[in-house]
């Protein structure tokens, strides 16, 4: 039984293709560029079909997460706490809480081994945490998206940056570039101003044990080295008890968690074994 999974994002959309719920037959990202987010949902998803192999009647179920419930060819909808929990833990079995870092928000969840979530935490709109922030400062900075990670690496002097507002946070960083900061240094100090609420999101939960990263920012290895920083310094005082996983595919987990729960309630409805 083939699954399909739609993660609808802000800024890009996500598909993945399954078989049996376990074993991932392809992957797609598709950015949205001010294009209309339905129209590029269904070009997307006809050109994983076919690149695939695959046509539409040879789907059980294709099911969409994010701002996916208005996709008119889907068969259902699933909240996106529920898909990133149940991705994450597809990507690592040992994860007990998942870290959904976005274009507009980030989400921790604390989860269970069946990808139940327990609890969460989320950052509002205004928070100078997310992927479109670290978009918008690129673009002040000169740099591409993919460039960051790797330049923050690179820092030996971390310049401060406001954690409250994200209007406040890139007006600090205006000042930063005129006063001649490295960028280096201007992208380590938001990726540790971003961390550090990303932490509280987590004790807020009571997270514990690995916590997987997922959404568009899991990919970036600066914003990783940060958390793994903040934690070290906070464990000095406290113990933190968790640490932080990455895997390749940790953008797509929204659209794998969809898929797999598409199969499971498939399953479910239609009383098949393996349910």
């Amino acid at each position: 039984m083939i699954s399909a999974g739609i993660d609808v994002g802000t800024s890009s959309i996500k598909f993945a293709l399954m078989k049996d719920g376990h074993e991932i037959l392809a992957r797609k990202t598709e950015k949205i560029r001010k294009r209309d987010p339905k129209k590029v949902v269904s070009v997307g998803y006809d050109q994983m079909l076919k690149e695939s192999g695959y046509a539409w009647q040879d789907l059980c179920y294709v099911a969409t997460t994010g701002e996916g419930e208005t996709i008119p060819f889907a068969t259902g909808h699933f909240y996106g706490m529920t898909t990133h929990a149940r991705g994450g833990l597809y990507l690592d079995a040992e994860a007990r809480g998942a870290l959904d870092l976005g274009a507009l928000h980030s989400r921790a969840m604390l989860m269970d081994h069946r990808g139940k979530v327990l609890q969460y935490r989320m950052t509002n709109q205004c928070a100078s945490g997310s992927g479109q922030f670290l978009e918008n400062i690129s673009r002040y900075l000169g740099i591409t998206i993919d460039e960051i990670g790797s330049l923050s690496l690179t820092s030996t002097n971390p310049e401060p940056c406001s954690s409250i507002c994200a209007v406040l946070a890139e007006t600090d960083v205006i000042n930063m570039v005129s006063r001649g900061i490295k960028s280096a240094d201007i992208l380590k100090g938001i990726h540790l101003s971003m961390a550090g609420r990303l932490v509280k999101l987590l004790r807020a939960c009571k997270a514990q044990g690995n916590i997987i990263l997922t959404g568009g920012l899991s990919g970036d290895e600066g914003l990783r080295a940060a958390l793994d920083e903040v934690v070290a310094n906070q464990n000095q005082k406290k113990v933190l008890p968790f640490t932080f996983l990455c895997h390749e595919d940790g953008i797509y987990a929204g659209a794998l968690g969809a898929a797999i729960w598409g199969h499971f309630r498939y399953c479910r409805l239609h009383d098949k074994v393996g349910a």
